[in-house]
C-alpha cells in the first residue's frame, strides 16, 4: 500500500509549455490527501526559488529540497547537507575567473555571481523563476551555510573544478547548468529520511519524475513513475511509464495503481 508520494516539480508537476500545474494532476492530489496519503515535493529548487506550485502547496505535507540539501516534514528540517565552506569558495572563485553565471543558496537567502542573458533566458523565460531579492551580500549567504549552488558550465568545465569539490556531487537535469551539492544531498536520502520520519517502509513510497537529478529517488522509491516526456535514462530507471505532464500522466499513473 503506498503511504506517500514524491514529486518533482519541472517537468513533473509543472508544465514547461504552461508554467503551470494541470487541473487533472491538482484534482487527483487532492483525491489522493482525501485517501491519506501524504503528498511531498522533492525538487532541486531551493524554498526561495519554487514559487511555481500555487495551486498544490495548501495539499503538501513536506519538501525535499535543493536536490535533497534541505528536507521538512510538516515545517520541521528532517534532514540538511551543507557544501563544506571551503569548496563553496573555490567554485565561486572558478565561476568568477571563467566569466560563470552561478546560482549560490544559502539557507535564508541566494546571491548571483556574474548574472547575464543565461540566467535571465533560463532561470526567468524557461523555468519562469520570479524571485528578484539579492540583495544579501555573497559573503552573509556564505556564512548563513549554502545547500547548492547552480553554475551555469558545460559539462567540461565541470571536470574542470570537480577535483576541488571532494565533498561535493553534481546533478545535471538541463544542459546549460548543474546543481552542485554535498555529495551526501540526493532526493533518495531525502525520500529515505523523510520515509523514517513517517515510519514507513520505503516500500510504502511513489516516486515521480523526469529528469536526471530525479534517478536517485526513483531507484529508491518503493514503487517509481517516470513522465512521458522524461529522459530515456530516466524511463529507464523507473518501474512505470506514464503519459507526459501535458497529458494528465500523474492522474494517469494514479489511477493505473489505483490510488485514486
Amino acid at each position: 500500500m503506498i503511504k506517500a508520494l514524491f514529486f518533482d516539480v519541472d517537468g513533473t508537476l509543472v508544465s514547461f509549455n504552461t508554467h503551470k500545474i494541470p487541473t487533472s494532476t491538482v484534482e487527483a492530489l487532492e483525491e489522493a490527501k482525501k485517501r491519506g496519503v501524504k503528498l511531498l515535493i522533492a525538487t532541486g529548487r531551493p524554498i526561495q526559488l519554487l514559487n511555481n506550485i500555487p495551486e498544490v502547496e495548501h495539499l503538501m505535507d513536506g519538501y525535499i529540497l535543493a536536490t535533497g540539501a534541505l528536507c521538512t516534514y510538516k515545517g520541521e528540517v528532517v534532514r540538511e547537507d551543507l557544501i563544506p565552506k571551503a569548496e563553496v569558495e573555490a567554485l565561486i572563485d572558478f565561476c568568477k575567473q571563467h566569466d560563470l553565471p552561478a546560482v549560490v543558496v544559502g539557507r535564508e537567502d541566494i546571491q548571483l555571481i556574474n548574472r547575464d542573458e543565461r540566467f535571465e533566458d533560463i532561470f526567468r523565460n524557461l523555468l519562469n523563476v520570479t524571485y528578484n531579492k539579492f540583495d544579501v551580500s555573497m559573503d552573509e549567504v556564505i556564512n548563513q551555510g549554502v545547500l547548492q549552488i547552480t553554475p551555469f558550465i558545460t559539462e567540461d568545465e565541470e571536470d574542470i573544478i570537480k577535483p576541488q569539490l571532494k565533498s561535493c556531487a553534481s546533478a545535471r537535469w538541463h544542459p546549460a547548468f548543474c546543481d552542485i551539492n554535498n555529495s551526501n544531498a540526493d532526493k533518495a536520502n531525502g525520500i529515505r529520511a523523510i520515509a523514517q520520519k513517517l515510519g514507513i517502509d520505503i516500500s510504502e513510497t511513489m516516486a515521480f519524475g523526469d529528469g536526471g537529478n530525479d534517478i536517485s529517488m526513483l531507484k529508491a522509491a518503493g514503487t517509481s513513475v517516470a513522465m512521458g516526456n522524461a529522459l530515456d535514462k530516466v524511463k529507464a530507471n523507473a518501474s512505470y511509464v506514464t503519459t507526459s505532464v501535458d497529458e494528465d500522466g500523474i492522474a494517469n499513473a494514479l489511477r493505473h495503481f489505483g490510488i485514486i
